[in-house]
């Protein structure tokens, strides 16, 4: 399977997803979802979904609440797509951008302890 099919696949079922979420579901207002990036196999038989919940302890009831409508999600997508065959979706967390958002706060306090030492 050619990359660039997979890649247009990944970018089409993540612009479906963010449809479903917005028309499908009513999340708390205090709770932030994003999809930030699908992984579909090269013989399109799964896509890994990466989502990042913020806050961080609503985490778990988003992912427990997903993985329960998981039928209903893929029988959206599965209605949405022209394609066969539509990648199983599996749900994974975002670890990614907890990292970027740990190695940028370790920055900030370099910065603010250099900025401390120049003023001495």
């Amino acid at each position: 399977m050619s990359s660039f099919r997979v890649e247009k696949i990944n970018a089409l079922l993540k612009k479906e997803l963010n449809k479903i979420f917005l028309k499908e579901f009513d999340f708390s207002p205090e709770v932030f979802i994003t999809i930030t990036r699908v992984e579909t196999s090269s013989n399109l038989i799964e896509s890994k979904v990466y989502i990042s919940v913020i806050p961080k302890k609503a985490k778990k009831e988003i992912f427990d609440f997903l993985n329960k409508e998981i039928y209903h999600i893929q029988q959206k997508i599965n209605k949405a797509l022209r394609m066969r065959p539509v990648p199983k979706i599996i749900f994974k967390e975002e670890k990614e951008t907890e990292k970027a958002g740990e190695v940028e706060r370790i920055l900030k306090e370099i910065k603010d302890e250099n900025l401390k030492k120049n003023k001495k």
